[in-house]
């Protein structure tokens, strides 16, 4: 299994690299209106041939989120066995991935889910805590019985992304209208989460608190199934302060107004939360009150443990640059690009080159390339549009290396898939409450639920589609239920997976009336909002 340790810093990025230039930045696509303003370039470029150079320019940006793409699968999982590599093998992997999301769901549960063994839990969610609101929704995170509000914004933003740019390849394998509905179980619950009075918003619903001396049954310390909680579930609250959490949020509603763009009431009511939400933490931030909402105890101090955020200016420019592809205000794109250097100057070494919850800079500066070459915009943002495109560059290179990742000793000497129902052979006991306590129509408590969590026996439910975390940097591997560093799934991983399958999946076969040169990939759709500064 690799893992990410690139090294592309800002410094490195605007070198110029003869070894490594993939496209040239200055193109006429007759895509649009010309700007008005002056275009980026770095140099002088004849095209003698048109066609074939659209032709070069899409299949490179379908090549640059291919490979970032390729990057969450190496993060995620090992080297699929040779038995799994046709296109009907990724369309059952994409339906898994995604059905593990709907053994995730919390509140009222849907009559025709594809799981068995899951039923309505977290009814009382944000009513019997510290405060009164309506929380009942949302996913659990993992293996725990905890609703976290970053990941889960993190794992909307995604997924969205995804929908964006191949909603024709889910079209096509039948997965669309699965997709759009988990899609939307996540951007409700977001929007509960945030209150649009202070513009406050809810971090966390459950305690992760493990007092040994104390103990209080929690999501922690009782292993017992959703739909049997009884004990109390706090909620954490956070005001416009928590600028990485509210940025996700933002970035989240952005994306997912996008997706569900045919429904104007539902959209625009998306956009709005999202430009609230906007409006009060770029406000804190200017007035340099903005932090990362783990260090604000009663916002993000259940969280610490779990995702712990190490920077908010990622996010902030990650939500505004949504914001913008949602609405085409360059009022959330000037923000961006005015605050996208020195966001990635604060980007940590162990994440440069790395896209995850905890870091939107990779994944940011691939959208403002994006932008560059099919959109571009000139003065004022060529500097910061050139800068990502050189980041895209030189990450494009690093990912193509071998030089700039740790990886394993062997490819995946176990023979073994790590996402659960997939393959012959993949981890029978994942760390997963509902999957590991019967569903038999009984009331478990939390002493009971200990009894499974030390057995040896295989899970009685089956959890289709989740990803577990996998082998450590030596291929080592244990299926235990009591060890969550090798067996417990999360939806922020599984989001990813999604993406990455999806990316490689095989492009729906061209119809004789399609003129598009990249099937299964809408080169287009993220920019319909986007126009011309006046």
């Amino acid at each position: 299994m690799a893992g990410s340790s690139t090294s592309v810093s800002v410094a490195d990025a605007q070198k110029h690299s003869e070894t490594c230039k993939l496209v040239p930045s200055e193109f006429d696509l007759d895509v649009s209106l010309p700007s008005p303003y002056s275009k980026s370039y770095d140099f002088e470029l004849v095209i003698s041939d048109k066609t074939h150079y659209k032709r070069f320019l899409y299949a490179s940006f379908a090549l640059a989120f291919l490979v970032l793409s390729l990057a969450l699968v190496l993060h995620f999982l090992p080297h699929k066995n040779h038995h799994h590599r046709h296109s009907n093998n990724l369309t059952l992997a994409v339906n898994r991935a995604l059905t593990f999301f709907d053994a995730q769901k919390s509140g009222s549960y849907p009559s025709n889910s594809p799981i068995s063994f899951r039923g309505s839990s977290g009814l009382q969610d944000g009513n019997s805590s510290n405060i009164h609101v309506d929380l009942v929704g949302g996913f659990y995170d993992s293996g725990n019985n905890i609703k976290f509000t970053f990941p889960t914004a993190y794992t909307i933003t995604l997924l969205s992304w995804s929908v964006i740019e191949y909603h024709p390849k889910y079209a096509d394998i039948g997965e669309l209208e699965h997709i759009k509905d988990i899609i939307k179980w996540g951007s409700d619950y977001l929007l509960k989460v945030s209150v649009p009075a202070s513009a406050k918003s809810d971090s966390t619903v459950g305690s992760a608190s493990n007092d040994t001396k104390n103990p209080v049954r929690n999501d922690i310390n009782c292993w017992q199934r959703p739909e049997d909680m009884s004990y109390k579930r706090p909620v954490s609250v956070c005001n416009e302060t928590a600028s990485d959490l509210a940025g996700e949020i933002v970035a989240a509603l952005s994306a997912a107004s996008i997706v569900f763009k045919q429904d104007n009431g539902y959209s625009q009511g998306l956009v709005q939360t999202a430009e609230m939400i906007y409006e009060a933490t770029e406000k804190a931030d200017r007035n340099h009150r903005a932090v990362t909402y783990t260090t604000i105890n009663a916002c993000g101090g259940e969280a610490r443990e779990f995702y712990d955020s190490s920077g908010y200016k990622d996010e902030l420019v990650w939500g505004a640059t949504w914001l913008f592809f949602a609405t085409g205000n360059h009022t959330y794109l000037d923000y961006a690009t005015t605050n996208f250097a020195a966001a990635a100057d604060n980007e940590t070494v162990e994440d440069r080159g790395v896209f995850y919850w905890n870091n939107k800079i990779t994944a940011n500066a691939v959208l403002f390339a994006r932008l560059r070459f099919f959109r571009d915009l000139g003065f004022p943002y060529e500097k910061t549009l050139e800068l990502s495109s050189n980041m895209t560059d030189q990450l494009m290179c690093s990912y193509l290396s071998d030089k700039y990742f740790n990886t394993t000793p062997g490819d995946n000497p176990r023979k073994m898939s790590y996402m659960v129902g997939f393959g012959d052979r993949y981890p029978t006991r994942v760390h997963h409450r509902s999957a590991s306590v019967p569903w038999d129509g009984q009331y478990h408590s939390c002493d009971e639920g200990n009894r499974w969590l030390n057995s040896q026996d295989q899970n009685p439910n089956i959890l289709l589609g989740a990803v577990v975390a996998g082998p450590d940097h030596f291929d080592d591997f244990s299926d235990e239920r009591d060890k969550p560093w090798f067996t417990e799934p999360s939806i922020a991983s599984n989001a990813a997976l999604v993406a990455a399958l999806i990316a490689h999946h095989d492009p729906p076969r061209r119809s004789s009336a399609s003129n598009s040169p990249t099937p299964g990939l809408d080169l287009m759709g993220i920019f319909e909002k986007v126009q011309f500064k006046s």
